[in-house]
């Protein structure tokens, strides 16, 4: 008898562990749905590195993430959609771009802002983006001693 308690008392610590771990994944990741927040739209010319659940951040803090990314067939350019947080107003003359943490970390998207008192509403598009640089391209042009 003492062994079947046993039994059920680590089955449900397992359990507990396995919901705490997705619970913790869906946030992370901005599967659980972003609250309080307006979605506005960029296109990339490129869009390595970057996927949804991307954090955005503004000053090395993060304000939102990517919900959704897609290619779009006439431009041929990744058309995202970033979920910001409802206290963060982005000047409408603000520009981002794909940045990486350094030589081995990841990528994110940095607000870079604009100086206007206009602010960017729910829907609008960031114009000026930066696509993401290839770290391969950097190290080629590097080693030719390319100067373009």
């Amino acid at each position: 008898m003492a062994e079947n308690k046993a039994e059920v008392a680590v089955g449900g610590l397992v359990l507990a562990a396995a919901l705490g771990f997705g619970f913790y994944v869906m946030q992370s990741t901005g599967m659980s749905g972003p609250s309080g927040s307006y979605p506005l739209q960029a296109s990339f010319r490129s869009a390595e590195g970057i996927s949804v659940g991307t954090d955005i951040r503004l000053a090395g803090v993060k304000v939102g993430t990517i919900t959704d990314m897609a290619l779009n067939p006439e431009t041929f350019r990744a058309d995202a959609t970033l979920s910001i947080k409802d206290a963060i107003q982005i000047p409408d003359d603000s520009a981002i771009a794909i940045t990486s943490e350094g030589l081995l970390g990841g990528n994110f998207v940095e607000v870079i802002p604009g100086a206007s008192f206009d602010f960017l509403a729910s829907g609008d598009e960031i114009v000026d983006t930066q696509g993401s640089v290839s770290l391969v391209s950097l190290l080629m042009k590097f080693v030719s001693g390319s100067s373009e």
